[in-house]
């Protein structure tokens, strides 16, 4: 099983649990992916939903910076792989 990586993590807003990703690789709505820190892995959620200038979208690509609901709290930096 090899994990991808396709974005980081550039801000985290606590108070509605939403991580700020910008894109290295493509992203949809169904995916798996896990955040990572410092090679740690953090923890794994399954993508519901992405928005864009809060906007639902399903899908996103490369360089695209997007809103991700997130299960648990982020610091800003960490790594996000697709999950295979």
């Amino acid at each position: 099983m090899t994990d991808f990586r396709i974005g980081e993590v550039t801000h985290y807003y606590d108070k509605i649990k939403v991580a700020i990703l910008e894109l290295t690789g493509d992203l949809g709505v169904g995916d798996k992916i896990k955040f990572v820190r410092g090679g740690e892995d953090l923890f794994e959620q399954d993508v519901e939903s992405m928005q864009v200038e809060h906007e639902k979208i399903e899908k996103a690509k490369k360089g695209d910076v997007i809103g991700l609901k997130v299960n648990n709290e982020l610091k800003e930096g960490a790594e996000v792989f697709r999950v295979q």
